[in-house]
Formats: C-alpha cells, sequence, structure tokens
C-alpha cells in the first residue's frame, strides 16, 4: 500500500511519521507538499503534528484552506483512509472533516510528555490490531489538546461508538487526573461515522520504536496495513 504524509508550512512531524510509517510497516510513503491537488495512488493521508501556519488565528484555521484539503475531502468521501495527528486533528476539526473543537489545555500550558490512553473502538481501520479495553503508552505534544464538543454530539459520538480514544491511567481507569488537558469525556481521538477518518491528539509516530520508550503506535500504522489488505513484500 502506500501512505502520503502531507506537508504545511510549519510542520514539524512530517518526518517522524515518513520514519514510523516506513519502519512500522515497510510499506511505500511520500511527502507530499501542501498545494498538490492529485492523491490517486494512496491508501492512507497523513495530516502530522507541528505548527501549520504558525497557529495563526486558531490551530489548523489557515490549513484547512490549503489547496491540498479539498483534495483530502474528496479522498475522505470517497472512503480513502485519513489520520490527523496533534495539528492534524485539529485540521480535521477546522475542515469540518470530524466534528468538535479544541481549546487551550486546561492548566494554560504546553504538555509534551507520555500519557496513557485506552482503546474504545477496536473495530476501526486504525485499531483493528487492537483489544478494546487495551491500554496505549503514547506521548503528547500540545497547548491546545482540549477537545470539546456540544452535548447532543458528544451524544452521537458515544451513539455510533466514534469515541476511539480515552485518556486514562496506567490500569485504564479514567480520571480527571489521567485527563492532561481537560478534554471533554476524556476523549483523546475520534473518527467520522464511516470510520474512516481519525483524528488524534497523542503522537503514535514517536513511539513507534522501543528506543523511544514504546512501540504502541505500531499498532495504530499496521492497522492501517492490515485493513486495506494491501501488504507488500518485506
Amino acid at each position: 500500500m502506500k501512505f502520503g504524509v502531507v506537508v504545511f508550512p510549519g510542520s514539524n512531524c512530517d518526518y517522524d511519521c515518513w520514519w514510523a510509517i516506513k519502519q512500522a510497516t515497510g510499506e511505500k510513503v511520500d511527502f507530499i507538499w501542501h498545494k498538490k491537488k492529485d492523491l490517486s495512488g494512496y491508501d492512507c493521508i497523513v495530516l502530522p503534528g507541528g505548527f501549520s501556519y504558525g497557529d495563526y488565528l486558531r490551530t489548523g484555521a489557515i490549513a484547512r484552506f490549503s489547496p491540498i484539503m479539498e483534495e483530502v475531502e474528496k479522498f475522505a468521501r470517497q472512503g480513502g483512509f485519513v489520520i490527523g495527528i496533534c495539528n492534524g486533528f485539529q485540521i480535521l476539526l477546522e475542515a469540518g472533516l470530524l466534528p468538535g473543537a479544541m481549546r487551550k489545555n486546561k492548566n494554560l500550558l504546553f504538555i509534551c510528555r507520555y500519557i496513557y490512553v485506552r482503546v474504545e473502538n477496536p473495530d476501526t481501520p486504525f485499531t483493528n490490531l487492537c483489544r478494546k479495553g487495551q491500554v496505549l503508552r503514547i506521548p503528547i505534544a500540545h497547548f491546545e489538546g482540549n477537545y470539546y464538543v456540544d452535548s447532543n454530539t458528544l451524544s452521537r459520538l458515544k451513539k455510533n461508538n466514534q469515541i476511539v480514544f480515552r485518556y486514562c491511567n496506567r490500569k485504564g481507569e479514567i480520571t480527571d487526573e489521567a485527563n492532561p488537558n481537560g478534554s471533554l469525556d476524556a476523549i483523546a481521538g475520534i473518527c467520522n461515522e464511516k470510520g474512516n477518518v481519525l483524528g488524534m491528539m497523542p503522537h503514535p509516530e514517536r513511539c513507534a520504536e522501543s528506543i523511544l520508550g514504546s512501540e504502541d503506535g505500531k499498532l495504530i500504522f499496521k492497522s492501517i496495513v492490515k485493513k486495506t489488505g494491501k501488504q507488500g513484500k518485506r
């Protein structure tokens, strides 16, 4: 299969994603400049973390209007897999590909450390190698990761099983102390109703090798490969 990592002005996790995907899956992966308008031949598009356009106005607010985003929206509507990580998640929210918005962290500080998330939905293209309730150790690095939706939207997310990850402690317990940014209902990642678009604040690309302290991020990228059924030769 083939991954494409979008590069916006200000992206800084694009190389991390490229390396992690290559190391974890051995599949083909390209960088895609944000002005490109052709996504044919790709199976999964990755919107990486960073500070697209310097986070001016709001996180992801300007990147949402990059030329490539029109193609990403078409790609998603046609069933292509899209994963937005951290700033990529923020961009997906601004683009309306996922519901909700990001507020500043509850402590008004930038947080960069390992946390734990619990897999709530193992039946997505991004989590099919995980089991329900599995606890993953993954780092976060953000200032605006406090996810919020209104009560009606939260009800729909729950009803449609769109909450994919929740912040938890190492035992898998959902507690206020384990929620690093104050996200509503401890939400760390969600998918769209079709399940082919995922947004998550934690960085799986930063924990895909044992030398980094965790290999749990591999599960995300390997799950995508498994779902496509296009696993290449190693």
